[in-house]
């Protein structure tokens, strides 16, 4: 027979281990804790503001132009 080496047994052995901490963070949701979930405060991406704020920046420095995609040459011109 031939005998594991050591680095096979470690890498084996790291990922039970992980195997094992990914299925404790799996947990079943009961029905009225699922409104939580669908919380503004619980999407992801950028809020309406956080979006508005990020395209005024952009029109100010020049570096979108007039919404139509193109870049523009950064002196407010279209």
């Amino acid at each position: 027979m031939r005998k594991a080496n050591s680095g096979s047994m470690l890498l084996v052995a790291t990922g039970t281990l992980l195997a094992l901490l990914f299925m404790q963070s799996c947990v079943a949701v009961k029905p009225y804790q699922r409104m939580y979930l669908n919380d503004e405060s619980m999407q992801l991406g950028k809020t309406g503001m956080e979006k508005f704020d990020e395209n005024v920046h952009t029109y100010r420095e020049g570096s979108s132009g007039g919404g139509s995609g193109k870049s523009s040459g950064g002196c407010g011109c279209n």
